[in-house]
């Protein structure tokens, strides 16, 4: 409103010309006029204004009805400061004045502690001495830990050396505790080492417990580490003969269990007067005599089994099982038979040196368990120690060398010992029993020693063993009965020789099988063996089963070479003689009939007969002489050769509605029949598609193929143009 009023006039004495300037009567006419205009806006907004203006003076009425109010209030707060003000003023004069009081009762009570302490400290150090010459040496403990409690500022004080020294001691206070603390460290000392030289449990006891009250927690460990490696140096030797296999075992079985059972027994009291981790130190000093104990009784081990003359002799003398078992049926191994390094010999050093790294990874676990700690710092570093480097030793150069060597051994033993077993429902021999029982009593050994290590090392051996000189061998054996088969000797003999080539053939198949079966059961049954939980730490112990689970890969190589000596006997010797099959089973057979030859088809049942008559003769000695997996792996490499023939000769034939029924029953007795013959049931499956061109051939003549294909929910193994030829085939 007011920048209309203000703007109004400027802008309209802008836009107007000056009266003077006026000479016509329109001029002057229209300037008034615009007067006029200019008149009635002013008005306009004059009344506006005023009528604006009664808020305004309502509320200036308002204000000045508080003032007298605001005037009281004025007052009142004036009146307040000047006594807050004062009431202040009076506070911090006499805060001030209880402040500086404050500060000299704290500086009184500080006197007087300093003066306490400084009387405490005389009196025990008085009371220290009486005690050290009346030989009451838990008192003088007792005191001489009193004074050392005090603050060192206090017991090296100018005040304390002052008011302390006495005429009896005039040394510094400091200077006379730290001469009392020496003189109890030797006197401790010197009893302590009398108490442990006459086995005095108690009065070992009674100063062990001493040192660390004044201070001297170090020197009493120390003392008391010396006492008990001198426990250990001086046990009584074993009282067996170093010739007995267990002499050496038991020696280190002694040695670890009396450490450990001072472990177990006096850890406990060594932290609970020195502090939690202080055995580590006494721990320490008792590894440093178990190091000198193992590399003695280890030198004496190897000189007393000469194992570097043992080790030279298996290096020497590696078994050549591929020669020797391959060409045993040619001539005996009569010279194996006297073997220059007797497998026992070196078995019964192997279970030495298994049981020796056994008892000490066993020992290693329970001190790893007994000085388990979140600080580091705690923990023994047992893998660096004397002990460890010599088992490592011994494992590397002498137990996977050994172990090795006895492996091969007794697989090409096993190789030319094997005879038929004939407890078995089908045909094997005693190799696989022979060589996974032997395999099983290495690998519990290889866990008793506990080391990772070996185990590592010792499994990937193990895993090139079975390959070369155990599947190998096998593969060679099959190889050979057909090379020996085409010999002008073997060919004269005729079927005789043809009978006793294919049972040898199946006999080392069955052997592959037995051996894929044994090796699954032995990595399982060990992979849940407590060897594992028992000699391995909890992180180590997948680690372990995952190594015997490498062997699995062996299973898959086994089967895989029986699978090809399977394929290898069903091509030379099945395959030919299923050209004719198919012929001979429908040889004079029609299914164009009407009720009469139905009839008699019914009655004859040649298809079932004769296939049942064929099949045996082809099948049956494969039955009695294989394997249950063998046979399943011949029979349904028979039944894949067999029909596809069978549907192409199918496919050539005309059908009547009656003749469809008879095809669809000669099916079906013949999968009956076979599914009879085998407890796997795969016979089923692999006639689909002959089963579903007999629901086409069943087909009603009203029924349109496609549609019937396309709905009727099947899962086709047939596509739909074989569908059309199938039912074009009725008449």
């Amino acid at each position: 409103m007011a920048v209309k009023l203000s703007d109004t006039p400027a802008s309209s004495a802008i836009s107007r010309p000056d009266p003077r300037s006026l000479t016509s009567l329109p001029q002057i006419l229209s300037s008034l006029s615009d007067f006029q205009t200019q008149e009635a806006e002013l008005s306009t907004s004059l009344t506006e204004l005023l009528a604006a203006s009664e808020p305004i003076t309502s509320a200036l009425s308002r204000l000045q009805s508080l003032a007298p109010h605001l005037d009281g209030l004025l007052k009142d707060a004036s009146t307040l400061s000047r006594n807050v003000c004062s009431t202040a003023k009076t506070a911090e004069r006499i805060g001030g004045r209880v402040q500086s009081l404050d500060e000299e009762m704290r500086r009184i009570r500080e006197a007087g502690d300093r003066v306490g302490q400084i009387i405490e400290l005389k009196s025990s150090l008085t009371a220290l001495q009486s005690s050290i010459e009346s030989g009451d040496w838990e008192s003088a403990t007792r005191h001489c830990a009193r004074a050392m409690s005090l603050p060192s500022e206090v017991i090296s004080g100018p005040f304390a050396e002052f008011a302390v020294p006495t005429s009896d001691s005039h040394l510094p206070p400091a200077q006379t505790l730290q001469e009392a603390r020496m003189h109890l460290l030797h006197v401790f000392r010197t009893n302590f080492e009398q108490a442990s030289s006459s086995r005095d449990s108690a009065a070992t006891s009674r100063f062990f417990k001493l040192f660390p009250a004044i201070g001297w927690e170090k020197e009493g460990l120390q003392a008391y580490a010396t006492f008990v490696v001198d426990s250990v140096r001086v046990r009584a030797p074993t009282s067996a003969k170093t010739s007995s296999p267990l002499y050496f075992i038991t020696a280190l079985t002694s040695l670890f269990e009396s450490i450990a059972m001072i472990v177990d027994q006096h850890q406990p009291v060594v932290e609970k007067y020195y502090g939690a981790g202080k055995m580590k130190a006494v721990a320490e000093r008792l590894l440093d005599e178990c190091d000198r104990v193992v590399k003695d009784v280890i030198n004496r081990w190897q000189e007393e089994r000469s194992i570097n003359r043992k080790l030279s002799d298996v290096t020497n003398n590696t078994p050549t099982p591929s020669m020797a078992a391959v060409g045993r049926r040619q001539q005996p191994s009569s010279n194996q038979d006297d073997e220059s390094v007797d497998p026992r010999e070196i078995d019964q050093v192997i279970i030495e040196m298994s049981g020796m790294v056994g008892r000490w990874n066993l020992f290693k676990k329970f001190l790893l368990d007994s000085f388990e700690a979140p600080d580091t710092s705690a923990s023994l570093p047992l893998e660096s120690i004397g002990s460890q480097m010599v088992f490592d030793e011994l494992l590397v150069k002498y137990y996977i060398p050994l172990e090795v060597w006895y492996v091969r051994a007794i697989i090409d033993k096993a190789h030319r010992l094997s005879q038929p077993d004939l407890t078995q429902p089908a045909t094997t021999t005693t190799t696989p029993d022979d060589v996974f029982y032997i395999l099983k009593v290495v690998l519990l050994r290889l866990l008793s020693t506990g080391s990772l290590n070996a185990v590592e090392r010792m499994i990937e051996q193990l895993r090139d063993i079975l390959e070369k000189d155990y599947a190998g061998i096998l593969k060679k054996k099959m190889d050979d009965v057909y090379r020996s088969a085409g010999t002008s000797g073997q060919i004269a003999r005729g079927e005789k020789a043809d009978r006793e080539n294919r049972l040898a053939f199946a006999v080392i198949l069955n052997d592959l099988d037995v051996s894929s079966s044994h090796l699954e059961r032995l990595i399982r049954d060990l992979s849940n063996n407590g060897a594992i939980n028992q000699y391995f730490l909890l992180p180590q112990q997948q680690v372990v089963k995952d190594d015997l689970s490498s062997l699995s890969s062996l299973v898959t190589k086994f089967r895989s070479t029986s699978r090809v000596g399977i394929e290898q006997l069903f091509n030379q010797l099945i395959r030919p003689k299923l050209r004719n099959f198919i012929t001979e089973v429908y040889k004079d057979v029609s299914y164009v009939l009407d009720d009469d030859a139905y009839s008699n088809a019914e009655y004859q049942d040649l298809v079932r007969k004769r296939f049942i008559k064929l099949w045996d003769a082809l099948m049956d000695e494969y039955k009695d002489s294989f394997t249950d997996a063998n046979f399943r792996l011949l029979f349904g490499l028979v039944l894949d050769a067999l029909l596809r023939p069978w549907e192409r000769f199918m496919m050539g034939l005309k059908f009547t509605e009656l003749g469809a029924i008879r095809f669809d029953r000669d099916l079906r007795s013949v999968n009956t029949y076979l599914s009879s013959q085998t407890a796997f049931g795969d016979g089923r499956e692999k006639f689909v598609r002959l089963q579903q061109m007999s629901t086409l051939l069943n087909l009603d003549s009203e029924e349109d193929v496609d549609e019937f294909y396309n709905g009727s929910g099947i899962t086709w193994k047939l596509n739909l143009q074989e569908a059309r030829a199938i039912a074009a085939l009725k008449i």
